[in-house]
Formats: structure tokens, C-alpha cells, sequence
């Protein structure tokens, strides 16, 4: 028999198992495309804005990821547009679309000097497939590494609906 403890990390260990399960199946069916948004920080604000008036700003750069994740079946990038935080349109990242073999990857990059997103910069990447096909894995890599400091953290894209 379980004490109160023990069945308490029992059902929270079944609720996760359940929701987790849940998520990979709304995620795992194929498509013939998509367009994903996905969260940029081209920099943090941090620390308190007593003592400057205003809070501090940590640039960042980000690395975008974009990955046929598909082990037959090619898919087609038709545009990776990156926004600033007001919803302002800053660039076009492919002149023209762009074929990715099957498991293959596309690196798009936004420097560290490059403010103009914003903390709430983000990507919108839209893919098509002549055949349904596993949708492909989008993530950004934040990154600053200064002297003996690191920070870094991943954003994940999701489907616009």
C-alpha cells in the first residue's frame, strides 16, 4: 500500500505521462505545410529599473534552426520573415524558395549587434511538401558568450493556425 506521499508522486508521474502523450499526438501527424512562428530575443531586459530608471539591455544572438526531420521526403522553405516586436517586417531571409533534402538543415542567423528585433522579435517560416511529410523541427539558440560567461536557451517554433 502507498502512503500519501507516494501516491501523490504516482498520480502527478500518470498526469504527466497522459499530457505528454497527448502533446505527441497532436504533433505527430504528417502535412504538406505549415506556417510556424517562432520567439526571438535579440535581447533581455534585466536587473531593476530603480537604479538607472530603466532596466538594463543584454543583446543576444540567435542561431535558427530549421530541420527536415523527414528520412524520404524533401520539403520546400518558401519564406523565413523576421518581425521586430512591433510587428514590423525587418527582412526576408530567402530571396527565393529552398529545397531541404530529407534530413537535412538550413541555419539562419541573427547577430549579436543586431537589436532592431527587439525582446519580442520573432520569425514566421512557411514550408510546403508536394507529399505529406513529417513538419520540420524550428528552433532559435539564444546565445552571448563573454569572457568566462555563458547564457543561452532555446525557443521552439509552433504552427500559426
Amino acid at each position: 500500500m502507498l502512503n500519501t506521499g507516494e501516491s501523490m508522486r504516482a498520480l502527478l508521474l500518470a498526469v504527466m505521462l497522459v499530457v505528454s502523450g497527448l502533446g505527441q499526438a497532436e504533433e505527430g501527424g504528417l502535412s504538406t505545410g505549415q506556417t510556424l512562428y517562432l520567439p526571438i530575443y535579440s535581447h533581455l531586459l534585466y536587473g531593476n529599473k530603480a537604479v538607472a530608471g530603466k532596466p538594463g539591455l543584454y543583446p543576444l544572438s540567435a542561431l535558427v534552426s530549421l530541420r527536415n526531420i523527414d528520412p524520404r521526403q524533401p520539403i520546400r522553405l518558401l519564406s523565413a520573415r523576421y518581425f521586430d516586436t512591433d510587428g514590423k517586417l525587418l527582412r526576408e531571409y530567402l530571396s527565393a524558395s529552398r529545397v531541404l533534402p530529407p534530413l537535412g538543415t538550413l541555419e539562419l542567423f541573427v547577430e549579436r549587434n543586431d537589436l532592431s528585433g527587439g525582446s519580442g522579435a520573432n520569425c514566421v517560416i512557411t514550408w510546403q511538401s508536394d507529399k505529406p511529410a513529417n513538419p520540420p523541427v524550428v528552433e532559435a539558440v539564444h546565445a552571448d558568450v563573454t569572457g568566462n560567461r555563458t547564457l543561452s536557451f532555446i525557443t521552439t517554433a509552433r504552427p500559426i493556425r
